[in-house]
């Protein structure tokens, strides 16, 4: 558990005692359409959001679902936390019965987990309609199943579902649940926004009156309240750090903010909010530093594109575009970055557009390895052809080794290519049985390793499509010159119909990933023809790979 820094700045409940980061991606995340982990992913998933120095991480229902079941027998055998404590969820005990008897809270215990999260109705209109049960047993009910896992040596916390529509409805008995619960023994009560319909003033409001009701007969030490927010206004962060700026103690969330619906608190964002913004250190020493990494790596165990634009640890969250950024960024990266991008591992990037200036080009240069500052006509020469390129549909700031190749055609003439094209031919043919097969012939120019014409080939490959066909005629045409090649694998293709021009005729461009299995890298290429496009992109894109490992000349 990680301390708050004295010097938070947030409520003087937060200047003492432990404050804890809590992760759901494994459980409430799991709700979000069209996610689903398998066993193995999951534990994959708990092991690097320990890595990461999360203080609790909850890895779902055992007992109600079969797979959250095995994943916590498989948990207690193959997890070796070093900081993380394994939580199971699940319920109460039900109504009129004991929590020692309960098949459920049972299920529990036997997940051998440590800790217990368990659900209760703080809303009265949902003991009496959902649970169909008295406001009394509702509260026996969450005070036996406290007790008795603390009576197994379990810490327990309670997540009041629906606190924030219940305090509103009824105050007094919200307020009567989150007391029964603290005197029985819950390390922290949760209060969960679970419709997610509250914005940042209702969440103060409530907490800061809570507690009010709450220390006027407990102790301030044990007032500890948690906050748990869905997503629905797309104010859950920012009512995760209200709630903790008016006094909580513990902060729900998920990975990316995955969840049910428009998702949860982002947990990424809030503890990076927390340590950045509020001065609380709520992570291990260098855990904040692996925020990016880690966001990205749960993203593709999930199997869900991550997103770009996320705050903190997106690609594109301290990306600049606008040349008069970069003016002022080349200044001092201060002047328009809300935080050192390094401080949660993520990079600054400057993207070079139509609405790029000079700073920008010298900039992006200078990532690139490449000194423009003492070559001003150099750096006019490409500022123009980036801003005439694009004007045409190129986009530099999705390829960035068009990019260099550009910047090195200009100021080094060019990195050396692999070869030279003479003529190519593409021929598809659609067969009666309704199988169509791409043909592709190149002629070409195969150059020698300081780009000297050595031999002149022609190859003719097939492939699915007329662009796979040509790649596989480059390279049966280079694979003896150049066996490099065959570890250049192709790992994205995009076609974009570019606006403005309309109908089979359009101008198309094409973007072009591949990857050496170090490093990926994209390329662009614009043309009426959609195979000229492709042709442009696949031609530049192996000629960067193969030049990728050589010394910069900068």
């Amino acid at each position: 558990m990680t301390q708050p820094d004295p010097q938070t700045g947030s409520d003087p409940a937060n200047s003492g005692g432990d404050f804890h980061v809590f992760d759901t991606t494994l459980r409430d995340g799991a709700q979000m359409e069209g996610l689903r982990y398998s066993v193995a992913d999951k534990l994959a998933v708990a092991e690097l959001l320990d890595e990461l120095g999360v203080d609790y991480i909850e890895g779902g229902w055992p007992g109600a679902i079969p797979s959250d079941t095995e994943f916590f027998a498989r948990a207690a055998e193959e997890l070796n936390f070093k900081h993380a404590k394994l939580v199971a969820f699940g319920m109460t005990r039900r109504a009129h019965s004991s929590a020692a008897e309960d098949p459920g809270f049972q299920a529990l215990l036997d997940s051998r987990a440590p800790v217990l999260c368990l659900v209760a109705k703080s809303d009265m209109r949902h003991v009496e309609q959902a649970l169909k049960t008295t406001a009394e047993e509702n509260l026996a009910m969450i005070a036996d199943s406290v007790r008795t896992g603390r009576e197994h040596d379990r810490q327990v916390f309670i997540d009041c579902e629906h606190f924030f529509d219940g305090f509103r409805h009824d105050p007094e008995y919200a307020t009567l649940v989150v007391r029964t619960a603290l005197e029985a023994g819950a390390e922290a009560v949760v209060l969960c926004d679970t419709n997610g319909g509250r914005i940042p003033s209702d969440i103060t409001e409530a907490v800061t009156e809570l507690r009010r009701r709450l220390e006027a007969v407990l102790p301030r030490e044990r007032v500890r309240l948690g906050m748990h927010a869905q997503n629905d206004t797309g104010c859950a962060v920012a009512n995760t750090l209200a709630a903790v700026q008016a006094g909580v103690m513990h902060v729900q969330g998920t990975a990316n903010g995955y969840g049910e619906r428009p998702g949860n608190a982002n947990l990424f964002s809030v503890i990076a909010n927390l340590e950045t913004k509020l001065g609380m250190k709520v992570l291990p020493d260098g855990g904040l530093e692996q925020l990016t990494r880690i966001s990205h790596a749960i993203a593709e165990i999930a199997n869900m594109i991550p997103d770009e634009h996320a705050p903190y640890t997106g690609h594109a969250a301290f990306a600049h575009k606008a040349g008069i950024h970069a003016s002022a960024i080349k200044a001092d990266p201060a002047l328009y970055n809300h935080v050192d991008p390094t401080v949660v591992g993520n990079d600054m990037r400057i993207l070079v557009t139509e609405m790029a200036g000079r700073a920008s080009v010298e900039l992006k240069g200078r990532e690139l390895g490449i000194d423009l500052s003492g070559d001003k006509e150099a750096l006019d020469r490409i500022t123009k052809r980036v801003k005439e390129l694009e004007s045409k549909g190129w986009s530099f700031e999705a390829a960035d080794a068009s990019f260099e190749l550009l910047v090195r055609d200009e100021v080094e003439g060019g990195l050396p290519r692999p070869f030279k094209l003479d003529t190519y031919r593409v021929i598809v043919d659609h067969d009666p049985n309704g199988a169509t097969v791409a043909e592709a012939t190149v002629r070409l120019d195969i150059n020698g390793e300081h780009g000297e014409a050595v031999e002149h080939r022609i190859a003719t490959a097939q492939g699915n499509g007329p662009v796979n066909a040509l790649d596989a005629a480059l390279r049966s045409a280079l694979a003896a010159r150049h066996p490099r090649l065959a570890e250049l694998t192709l790992s994205d293709f995009k076609v974009r119909i570019l606006a403005g021009s309309k109908g089979t005729d359009a101008v198309t461009r094409v973007l072009i990933s591949m990857s050496d299995g170090e490093a990926e890298w994209t390329t662009v290429g614009v043309a009426p023809n959609l195979i000229e496009a492709s042709w442009n992109a696949l031609a530049d894109g192996l000629a960067y790979g193969l030049n990728r490992r050589k010394p910069s000349k900068s």
